[in-house]
């Protein structure tokens, strides 16, 4: 027996990252524009970053509340007070080393190994490969696909669900198609999951990254009280904190020992200083997280205006999230495709084979940059259309 194949089954079927195979690809290359993963092109603002100096430099670097601090906890109460019109107690918060951390403790609260979670594909990989390693089954349902834009047939949703189904998992607006449930929508599902039985992890990361209005809808606009869902959000989308690893879970406070708990085994809490920071960012960053907005808006009309005039390129401006979607005309198999187009054009997209099924004909774009230099990457690209 070899080292490798004493390990679990279960870590063995971990699949290698669509997407981080590309960045390892041509990472570092010189003219390279990279659209490929979800981050922005700014640094943290010093505003966040000095308050994270300044707890350093008080000495706050010893263990801290397994929940997350006071003081970040009711700064998300005031976060959601002004942009969702909604009263959340502090202890409605836990704060997690990442939202992807949220997800997986998410995952570990509400389902246990045989069970199954039904998501909308195609979707980011990383949920349905955290749900699989903790031994749960993720059941894809791929939203329509038509004339550019990606509806969700509530119908399919439906057909999906089994007597193992524990949980509905939906991301809105969605990475990587940027569909956006409407209030309609966000009822439907939700009725559905009361009369399964079902709880709904609900990802709404980008619910402030909405070109229809001032954000997104959201299954706060349509829940009642103690609802079963678990929200799971992160710090790195709004203020160009990907690199921090922090994010949180909006949950019933009656499960609140039941997270504290999880979160004691998997990383002991998030370092203080982050969290430092992270105050800072929700109480004094609505202006940074605006002029974000106001430049993906920009990015995203230059970038999908100048491929849909190739007249080789089925999409439409997405109404959320900070990426463009993108089905080309005569790409057959994306990840050979997003090799050849770095190769040739120095602009990284991700393959949509990445995100599962109803992608593998697409490609997805990170906007979230400079509008020049999305003006030069669609340019690069549409020149590399033209002459397939």
């Amino acid at each position: 027996m070899t080292i490798l194949s004493s390990l679990s089954p279960r870590s063995l079927a971990a699949p290698e990252s669509g997407i981080v195979e590309l960045v390892n690809y041509a990472r570092g290359r010189d003219g390279l524009i990279p659209l490929w993963v979800g981050e922005g092109d700014l640094p943290t603002p010093d505003f966040i970053s000095q308050a994270a100096q300044e707890s350093l430099r008080a000495g706050e670097t010893f263990y801290t509340w397994q929940r997350g601090i006071p003081p970040l906890r009711e700064a998300l109460s005031r976060y959601y007070q002004r942009h969702f019109a909604k009263t959340l107690s502090p202890d409605n918060f836990y704060v997690t080393g990442s939202g992807m951390q949220a997800i997986k403790l998410a995952i570990e609260a509400v389902t246990s190994p045989g069970d199954e979670m039904v998501f909308l594909s195609p979707a980011w990989p990383n949920f349905a490969a955290s749900a699989e390693l903790s031994g749960v089954r993720a059941v894809a349902v791929p939203l329509n696909f038509e004339d550019g834009k990606w509806q969700i047939d509530i119908g399919r949703l439906e057909a999906a669900i089994t007597p193992k189904t524990r949980a509905l998992f939906v991301n809105t607006p969605s990475n990587p198609t940027g569909w956006t449930a409407s209030h309609e929508d966000l009822k439907a599902i939700l009725a559905l999951a009361r009369k399964r039985g079902l709880w709904i992890m609900a990802d709404e990361i980008y619910a402030l990254y909405y070109y229809n209005g001032v954000r997104a809808p959201s299954f706060l606009d349509v829940m009642e009280a103690d609802e079963r869902i678990l929200f799971v959000n992160s710090f790195s989308k709004n203020w160009s904190m990907t690199g921090w690893r922090a994010g949180w879970i909006v949950a019933p406070p009656e499960i609140g020992q039941v997270l504290e708990n999880l979160i004691q085994y998997s990383t002991s809490g998030v370092a203080q200083f982050i969290q430092a920071g992270a105050v800072a960012a929700l109480d004094r960053g609505d202006a940074f997280v605006a002029e974000n907005v106001a430049k993906a808006t920009r990015s995203r009309d230059l970038f999908c205006d100048a491929l849909i005039a190739t007249n080789r390129v089925e999409t439409l401006k997405p109404d959320g999230a900070i990426y463009a979607f993108l089905k080309i005309d005569g790409v057959t198999d994306a990840r050979r495709a997003a090799l050849d187009i770095v190769d040739k054009t120095g602009v990284g997209l991700a393959p949509g084979t990445a995100f599962g099924e109803g992608g593998s004909l697409f490609m997805r774009a990170c906007f979230l940059r400079d509008p020049r230099q999305i003006a030069a990457a669609a340019e690069r690209l549409a020149g590399y259309i033209a002459a397939l």
